[in-house]
């Protein structure tokens, strides 16, 4: 079992590595759903986590169709997250008709060659994830963060473990979106070995060291 951290801050990140999570995703403002980090904090929080971290790549908060300026922009993101030494990229790109957009993607895709990819939780929004499943395994994406077509992980568990047995071994599936400790438990059944989640307490703005533990906890005791 793995458990990654979406860490929004430098302090976060850090407060991740030292709760014991596996891997960071490291993005910014988290009340939009998560966009690039600056280059000031990406810099700082590969100079003070020595743990995975992947970058979430988006260019703005909103929908996933992306104008060519924005596929520019995210590409140019990617390149400097490679030339920092980060281990992979989140990414994600739809066309309007709410299905994933190949060129961009290829786009994206070669600018992080050599990089674990992930694709984001646009993959909750797509008309027919059936196809959106067999897309991405086709452009070589290493892992799907989503949680279950629906807004949190837990309503989406019965989806989430179909995806799971639809996609076996060709990639993983990464559930993600209010898990908390309190109901990881609940997505075990899924069959997912991989879980994501932020560890900020309610009415606070950064992970916490002790439900990083707690979630960890939970996990050792699958094993």
């Amino acid at each position: 079992m793995l458990l990654e951290i979406c860490a929004n801050s430098v302090q976060s990140a850090i407060n991740a590595q030292t709760g014991g999570a596996d891997r960071i995703e490291l993005c910014y403002d988290l009340t939009v759903g998560g966009v690039t980090p600056t280059e000031a904090v990406l810099k700082e929080v590969r100079e003070k986590v020595s743990i995975p971290v992947f970058v979430l790549v988006r260019s703005r908060a909103g929908n996933f169709v992306y104008t060519a300026e924005e596929i520019a922009e995210m590409q140019s993101s990617i390149l400097l997250c490679k030339e920092l030494g980060y281990e992979g990229v989140v990414i994600g790109a739809l066309t309007p008709e709410n299905t994933i957009d190949l060129e961009a993607m290829k786009v994206l895709l070669e600018a992080a060659e050599g990089l674990k990819i992930t694709f984001h939780r646009a993959f909750d929004e797509l008309t027919d994830y059936n196809e959106g499943l067999t897309q991405l395994i086709d452009l070589g994406v290493d892992r799907i963060l989503t949680s279950g077509l629906t807004s949190n992980a837990v309503a989406g568990a019965a989806m989430l473990a179909e995806l799971v047995n639809l996609a076996g071994p060709k990639l993983v599936i990464m559930p993600g979106g209010g898990v908390r400790p309190e109901n990881i438990e609940s997505l075990f059944a899924t069959g997912a070995t991989e879980f994501h989640s932020s560890c900020i307490p309610p009415e606070m703005e950064l992970t916490s060291v002790t439900m990083v533990k707690e979630l960890l906890d939970k996990l050792s005791q699958t094993l």
